[in-house]
């Protein structure tokens, strides 16, 4: 029996327990290909030799920048049992930050997976010192191949079989095994260093949290460069659960009802996503199949965990369970028992409704820093409650400083910030502390509830604190807004910059008959700015009165990754967007 202490351990205890002929798979070219785990051991290998024929070294860094398929898998493992450190970054950061990445990491070579990425990476990686070549997965003219590595490892396999099963035996649980960028809302990204440890710890404190096994397949779509997705990546693996990689976010939905997995880990903006899609759906119903999938979403947002609506809700939730909500199953593939979200707070009302529907969602908590999970959900109740993260990992310290931040220490906090010993000695005490920099409670049964972000709290003139993230939360429940960003610090009262959701929007405006040139045109209609006012005052109603948004302003533009106004995990850069919006800003106060 194989202990598992370290990452690649993980792929030898798969191969040990559950030969399998779909240990991972990724649909190309209108096809699902599959690697058994014998595939999978052996490119890992292959992989590992042609690192030490290229002559690299413990401690060699190497960035890749790439979609979601197998081969990320053997690359990564493959680097690792050899202590070579794997840089994964975004494919959607700009090119200050890829420069800043590939000098400061100091990686020797980039792989990339398409031509697409190639043309992007390969000018800024020919301006940096330290980078000897950019290779690439696909076929792409005139870039050397990955496949380049395999072959130099089947050349050498025999030469270097001595070296390699004693450089893998040495490897320790506490060696450094990846550097991870924050994605950074603010200010330069940091490299956060990764051990082995972190990493299986925290696998090991979800095993009774998450319960699968090796008969289930999951679908992979969120960026495997983000520690939430790496993380449960390694986890499916190390339960001997199979992998299915997504083609792209734009085929979640067709890539679920070919696999049936049985579950899948998201972010909330999917869950939002996916909820105004299921809802668009019924407004298309007539009649009486309208009227009954209103009553059913309706309940649903009631729901409450221990049958404590009472038996004639139950009654009635059978029965929306039997006529609407198997519906819901069946457009995810029909097998779907466990969906994780983490990376941003889940709106409680989605949780309800989904779980209602017999989709349940278990949200996390958790950042790059500590691998990430500090705290999650568990499938039933008392350990599952709606508006929290659920209860604290056991093996792991929690505890809330006199300001209300979360503190963390366990074996799952990183090593540090690479080459930053200053600040991470801003953000780890000398009593082993992380500050996560977000503030929370701890409730019955150790579960924790986040507040808000420790420096997104503002201060209104009147003395007043805003926490502007459970106010912007609370308004993407409308499907009018796609994003907002709550401003007032300093101010007299709170303001919102919006952006609307346009999809929805053209479809409110050809339903009463508005007429619009463009977007620029369409938010400054008198109708429109009555709706959302409309909107906004549904939506003030149980706030505190210093938290309400007295004004707002529309942007004509859809924020995203690519324009900047979001972090690759769909965060909010409120740094940019205030500066973008100055105009908007200033009209909010009277600035003009």
């Amino acid at each position: 029996m194989i202990k598992i202490t370290r990452t690649f351990d993980i792929v030898d205890a798969l191969y040990e327990k559950y030969q399998k002929e779909d240990a991972l798979a990724v649909k190309r070219n209108g096809q699902w290909e599959k690697f058994s785990t014998e595939d999978y051991v052996r490119y890992r290998d292959l992989f590992s030799y042609g690192l030490l024929a290229m002559g690299f070294k413990k401690q060699d860094k190497i960035v890749t920048v790439s979609n979601n398929r197998p081969e990320w898998n053997f690359m990564d493992m493959g680097m690792s049992q050899v202590g070579v450190v794997h840089v994964p970054v975004y494919p959607t950061i700009g090119d200050d930050e890829y420069k800043h990445i590939l000098a400061h990491s100091d990686a020797r070579i980039v792989i990339v997976s398409s031509q697409e990425y190639y043309e992007k990476i390969k000018p800024l990686a020919d301006t940096v010192p330290n980078i000897e070549q950019v290779y690439a997965i696909d076929e792409v003219e005139g870039a050397p191949n990955w496949n380049e590595i395999i072959e130099e490892g089947k050349k050498n396999e025999e030469k270097y079989k001595e070296e390699f099963a004693r450089m893998k035996a040495d490897i320790k649980p506490d060696e450094l095994i990846s550097i991870i960028y924050t994605s950074g809302t603010t200010g330069t990204p940091k490299g956060v260093m990764l051990c082995h440890r972190n990493f299986v710890s925290n696998v090991e404190a979800c095993q009774n949290i998450l319960p699968i096994n090796e008969k289930h397949r999951f679908l992979s779509f969120l960026p495997l460069c983000h520690v939430f997705e790496r993380m449960v990546n390694y986890y499916w693996q190390f339960m001997g659960a199979s992998i299915y990689y997504a083609e792209s976010f734009e085929t979640i939905g067709e890539n679920l009802r070919e696999v049936n997995p049985h579950g899948f880990a998201t972010v909330p903006r999917v869950v939002e996503k996916l909820f105004d899609k299921i809802l668009l759906k019924g407004k298309e119903l007539t009649g009486i199949k309208k009227s009954l999938f209103f009553w059913a979403v309706n309940l649903g947002l009631r729901y409450e965990l221990n049958r404590a609506n009472g038996w004639w809700y139950e009654f009635q939730l059978k029965l929306a369970n039997k006529l609407i909500f198997s519906k819901w199953r069946e457009a995810l593939g029909g097998n779907i028992f466990i969906i994780v979200s983490g990376g941003a707070p889940l709106q409680p009302r989605l949780a309800k409704v989904f779980t209602a529907a017999g989709l349940p969602i278990q949200e996390g908590y958790g950042l790059t820093e500590t691998s990430p999970v500090i705290a999650v959900n568990h499938a039933k109740y008392p350990l599952l409650k709606f508006g929290t993260v659920g209860p604290i990992v056991n093996n792991i310290e929690v505890k809330i400083a006199d300001d209300g931040e979360i503190l963390m220490r366990g074996p799952s906090l990183m090593l540090g910030y690479y080459k930053d010993p200053e600040r991470t000695a801003e953000v780890i005490d000398n009593g082993g502390w992380f500050h996560t920099g977000d503030i929370g409670e701890i409730h019955e049964h150790n579960i924790l509830k986040i507040t808000d972000r420790k420096k997104e709290i503002f201060k209104l003139s009147t003395g007043k604190y805003v926490a502007p993230q459970m106010v912007e939360n609370k308004f993407k429940e409308s499907s009018f807004i796609e994003q907002l960003m709550v401003v007032g610090a300093g101010e007299k009262y709170t303001a919102a910059i919006i952006s609307p959701s346009f999809e929805y929007l053209h479809g409110w405006c050809f339903k009463n008959k508005i007429k619009f040139r463009d977007n620029t045109d369409l938010i400054k209609k008198e109708k429109v700015l009555e709706r959302y006012q409309k909107e906004i005052d549904r939506l003030n109603e149980g706030l505190g009165r210093h938290e309400q948004i007295k004004k707002f302003a529309l942007t004509p533009d859809e924020w995203s990754t690519e324009n900047g106004e979001l972090s690759p995990t769909l965060k909010l850069k409120r740094k940019i967007v205030k500066e973008k919006y100055r105009a908007e800003f200033d009209s909010l106060y009277g600035y003009e």
